[in-house]
């Protein structure tokens, strides 16, 4: 059912890409949340994949992945963190998605024999995937439109919701934009022309801004003059002109735009109730922790998409987060995977107090992430897994202590004379490998007196997905018997969640990945724990 009394901010971006309208997106949602809202998000990207679970994270970035297996853009991750709520597939739609249901639509004769056309089949099932999020209690929704102001293939969006402003009565909806105000150094001024310039673009599509977000350089405000110029020529209230400068931490985001009078602003612009006054205490003291960090603890990520940190986003702030609550400031060294060797090892991983491996898929870089795991089993440094980083353990171990020396994956070698790591049998006969996946939210039961079951402090927990490949069930006894404890399992007891190993300081791996669930204001138990061995027995924190 529709919430028909929801109101619905709509968010833009201008300029130039990577201004970071998710991150705005979601931190005006911590606003409206904190007072008294209940706030729902989505994001329409332009792109015509039906949704980035196939796409090179050299291109997009981290998928991020909700817990109704959905494969998204990594913005939702943004969303989760500073919302604290789950998403679902529901609240990543892409023109892929729209233009493969309406297809479908037509193909079944849905149309009734009419031409089908942008407008308006393709801007009804936006709107249509947009309101299907307006559900009770629901009562705001905040829409932000991926790529920039100009890009032909964001036209339908921004058509959509120009329909849905004439369509929804007066103060129900609001249209937010993001754009650039850069600073020339030579002159040694903000050019606000630019912004101008966006908006008329934005103003000729039959949408106008009711408020401008403006991001500047850091310690570069806009001045009362320069907030009444772009007010004038943009035809949009000086106090609704809001600088959003670079901050240290972006965490920062959602206390500088209160400051700057965002969260009064859309609540007037919407006519919501003005019963609560903003709490954002467990935010301000969480960024206030953030802040505060003096002690670096170095820790090493052995991976395959290092030259872009967006592959791994979700796992740079799970970091963050742990280090505010450990109180110390985890410093990543990204290590290529494909380029460490026996003779350069120690070079590259000599002297940090962590070594992270994390998810990834393909053979390439894969024997340098096994040599990862065992240079921190024989120098005794704190080791964590993810997905892939939990493969790569168990064909360590298999190798060096149960003596199979050509353990390997299926994935990596379907020769192999012991693969460790394997698809289960119902697998083989699916063609499809989407079909493969197992994506989304699974329970695991934890082993009593193990690693794990001390980190979570219960039996039982659920954690995210998103892998094909599994621990191979004939080779469980034979590595348990060497020593690898399987410290986590499904609830049937045939999938492995968690290893470790109890002979070393501090060494467990999973098959999910925890990063998406990790919080600022409550940091992820694995990260944590992670952080702090890594401080412990890097001498940063006394045991």
């Amino acid at each position: 059912m529709v919430n028909t009394k929801a109101k619905f901010v709509f968010i833009t971006g201008g300029v130039v890409s990577a201004l970071g309208k998710g991150i705005c997106a979601a931190s005006l949602g911590r606003l409206l949340k904190a007072r008294g809202n209940h706030v729902a998000m989505i994001k329409l990207d332009p792109y015509v994949n039906v949704d980035p679970g196939t796409m090179s994270p050299y291109q997009h970035g981290e998928v991020f992945v909700t817990d109704d297996g959905g494969e998204t853009d990594l913005d939702l991750g943004h969303y989760e963190r500073y919302l604290d709520e789950n998403m679902s597939r529901l609240n990543n739609t892409t023109t892929g998605q729209i233009y493969k249901t309406v297809i479908e639509r037509e193909r079944a004769g849905d149309y009734l024999g009419a031409t089908v056309q942008v407008i308006p089949h393709i801007t009804d099932e936006i709107k249509s995937r947009i309101f299907a999020v307006a559900t009770p209690p629901t009562n705001v929704v905040i829409i932000e439109i991926g790529g920039t102001v100009g890009d032909i293939e964001s036209q339908p969006f921004l058509e959509a919701i120009r329909q849905i402003g004439m369509e929804l009565n007066p103060h129900q909806c609001c249209y937010l934009h993001l754009t650039l105000v850069p600073l020339i150094p030579t002159a040694g001024e903000l050019k606000t022309k630019p912004t101008q310039h966006s908006v008329k673009y934005l103003r000729e599509l039959g949408i106008q801004p009711d408020v401008l977000l403006c991001r500047t350089a850091a310690k570069m405000s806009l001045d009362e003059n320069i907030r009444k110029k772009i007010g004038l020529f943009c035809n949009v209230r000086p106090r609704n002109v809001i600088p959003v400068p670079d901050v240290d931490i972006v965490y920062e985001v959602p206390l500088l735009l209160e400051a700057n009078g965002l969260g009064d602003i859309v609540v007037d612009l919407l006519h919501l109730p003005k019963t609560q006054k903003p709490n954002l205490t467990d935010w301000k003291n969480a960024v206030k922790r953030l802040a505060n960090l003096k002690k670096e603890v170095p820790i090493a990520i052995c991976g395959k998409y290092v030259e872009l940190h967006d592959a791994y986003k979700s796992m740079i702030e799970s970091f963050m987060h742990a280090g505010g609550e450990v109180g110390v400031k985890p410093v990543l060294k990204w290590i290529e995977s494909a380029e460490l060797t026996k003779e350069n090892i120690h070079e590259k991983l000599g002297g940090v107090a962590g070594i992270l491996v994390p998810g990834g898929f393909g053979n390439r870089g894969i024997e340098g992430k096994i040599l990862a795991v065992e240079y921190a089993r024989k120098h005794q440094i704190p080791y964590m897994g993810l997905c892939l980083g939990l493969h790569v353990a168990v064909i360590e171990f298999a190798r060096n202590d149960a003596h199979l020396k050509s353990a390997n994956s299926y994935e990596f070698d379907k020769k192999s004379k012991y693969p460790v790591i394997d698809l289960m049998p119902e697998q083989r006969s699916v063609k499809n490998k989407g079909g493969t996946m197992r994506l989304g939210s699974y329970p695991c039961f934890l082993k009593d007196g193990s690693l794990a079951r001390k980190i979570f402090g219960r039996e039982a927990i659920t954690e995210r997905h998103r892998h094909r490949y599994e621990v191979n069930n004939e080779f469980r006894d034979l590595l348990e018997a060497k020593g690898l404890v399987f410290s986590g399992l499904s609830p049937d007891n045939k999938l492995v969640e968690m290893i470790e190993l109890p002979s070393h300081p501090f060494f467990i791996a999973c098959q999910f990945h925890p990063e998406f669930k990790s919080r600022p204001t409550s940091a992820h138990p694995l990260f944590r724990e992670f952080v702090r061995a890594s401080a412990i027995y890097g001498k940063v924190l006394p045991e």
